[in-house]
């Protein structure tokens, strides 16, 4: 599991190193699933991300959650609705997660799939076949109080877009 710090300016590049290394050669498209929620704060980083995203590279990149999603498991539904309708599609999931304390503030990417919802007490089926995750706490603090996120994520995954499917370097990075 690679992991980079909140705080690293490079972080952006790190994190299409990352996915770039990850990625199959022979995936035509992306599909990335940004889990979270808008009423918490620090569960919103996949929804942000989402957001960011959205319409950002419609050729390539398909987008599943956003701020205006307010179910986990609606947006499960989605993908799985979605992927039996896409072949050739690999997916990231994206999520904010509590962890131990040396991940804490860090973005943690590794290959199979997350399951969403387990320090809230849900019990979702995993998804994806990468798993980015922003640590916003130590797994043992009280969730309820889960702090800042960081958005190096969208632009990390922009970055791994324009250059794994040649977009020009003028191209926006987000939506």
């Amino acid at each position: 599991m690679k992991s980079i710090l909140y705080s690293d300016p490079l972080a952006p590049l790190l994190i299409r190193n990352e996915l770039f290394s990850l990625l199959p050669a022979h995936i035509s498209r992306l599909t990335v699933v940004c889990i979270g929620s808008n009423r918490i704060n620090g569960d919103s980083l996949g929804s942000f991300v989402g957001t960011l995203l959205e319409n950002a590279y419609p050729d390539h990149l398909t987008v599943i959650g956003n701020l205006e999603s307010l179910s986990m498991q609606r947006t499960i539904r989605r993908v799985s609705e979605r992927l039996q309708h896409e072949r050739g599609a690999y997916v990231v999931v994206i999520d904010s997660i509590v962890g131990p304390q040396p991940f804490v503030h860090t973005i943690a990417i590794r290959p199979g799939a997350l399951s969403p919802g387990t320090a809230l007490g849900k019990s979702l089926p995993p998804v994806g076949d990468i798993s980015v995750m922003g640590v916003m706490m130590e797994d043992t603090a009280d969730v309820s109080a889960l702090p800042y996120t960081n958005l190096h994520i969208a632009i990390g995954l922009s970055l791994t877009v324009r250059q794994r499917y040649g977009y020009e370097s003028s191209t926006p990075l987000v939506a």
